[in-house]
């Protein structure tokens, strides 16, 4: 049998011990989306559902040596980035970048600034740092209202007008693509508000009510950072002429699956979306879960498996 490459993607993001969010929500949803997932690890936390209890830094010299280590042995289709932690941190990324730009291939950056309490996780000169470096070598940018607020430097947006202005001018700040997540807005629809080259899309969908909503930022970012992995590898494949691998990439209706009968067409938009459905249907099946022994006390994740079949449950 012809060996064969599998679409692939790095996160840099911190970890979480209860498996909901950060590095342990990435490598889920890669492996739901066909995606074979590599990491660099740039916090420890020990957290639950109920909240987070410890943060324990990793030094920036470290989180380079994992992303070294990573692109000098497999080649990256796409990279998430998320939370960085500290200026260190923030520094060693935009280094290994600048060294290496091509190898990183779409870049999502998810600027995790703001705990879901209220709490700033980075501080002023991290923050500058992400916003006047960071954020320009990044392909797509996918903040929420109170991040693209402390990004602007201003008061959140209230209304979709103002979103669409805010993800104008997060765009003036070098990503190519900003997708404004609009989950903190109250209402019974959800609306998500995209911009980029050719001006701005929104993405509407039902909320749901549910209390499943830890790494639900992470997850989103992540799934979009797969399905660049998985478009890359089918441009990549349809180049070469390598029709029997295709069938590996497009056994389920993703963005893979979509490229491959339109390429070319508005890959960012198809990337976008098709991340965002993955997310819609992690919600509303991690809906009917109970992980935690507290489930009214504090917030479950996702299910990342949604994709996956499962044995049938019981009753």
């Amino acid at each position: 049998m012809t060996a064969w490459r599998p679409p692939t993607a790095l996160t840099i993001a911190g970890s979480d011990s209860g498996g909901g969010a950060g590095i342990q929500a990435d490598l889920k949803t890669f492996s739901a989306l066909g995606v074979f997932g590599t990491t660099a690890l740039t916090a420890l936390t020990a957290q639950n559902t109920l909240g987070v209890q410890a943060v324990i830094p990793v030094g920036g010299e470290a989180v380079g040596q994992q992303i070294t280590s990573v692109l000098d042995d497999i080649p990256v289709d796409a990279t998430k980035i998320g939370m960085l932690a500290s200026a260190d941190v923030v520094a060693a990324v935009i280094s290994a970048i600048e060294a290496r730009p091509e190898q990183f291939g779409r870049i999502v950056l998810d600027p995790v600034m703001i705990a879901t309490s209220g709490d700033a996780l980075l501080e002023d000169e991290s923050t500058t740092l992400l916003r006047e470096r960071l954020l320009p070598l990044a392909h797509v940018l996918t903040p929420n209202l109170p991040e693209a607020a402390r990004l602007l430097d201003e008061g959140e947006a209230e209304s979709i007008e103002q979103m669409q202005d805010q993800a104008m001018r997060l765009r003036d700040l070098g990503a190519d693509v900003v997708m404004l997540k609009g989950g903190h807005r109250a209402g019974e629809e959800m609306v998500d508000v995209i911009a980029h080259g050719d001006g701005v899309d929104l993405l509407r969908g039902e909320r749901v009510r549910t209390r499943s909503t830890h790494g639900t930022g992470c997850t989103l970012s992540s799934a979009i950072a797969g399905q660049y992995a998985r478009i890359a590898r089918v441009r990549a494949l349809c180049e070469a002429g390598r029709d029997g691998e295709l069938t590996l990439l497009t056994r389920t209706t993703d963005a893979a699956a979509a490229y491959l009968e339109r390429p070319g067409v508005g890959e960012d938009l198809l990337a976008l979306r098709s991340g965002r459905d993955y997310l819609q249907r992690a919600l509303i099946s991690g809906a009917e879960q109970e992980l935690s022994s507290t489930p009214h006390e504090g917030h479950g994740p996702v299910d990342h498996l949604v994709t996956l079949d499962r044995i049938a449950r019981e009753g």
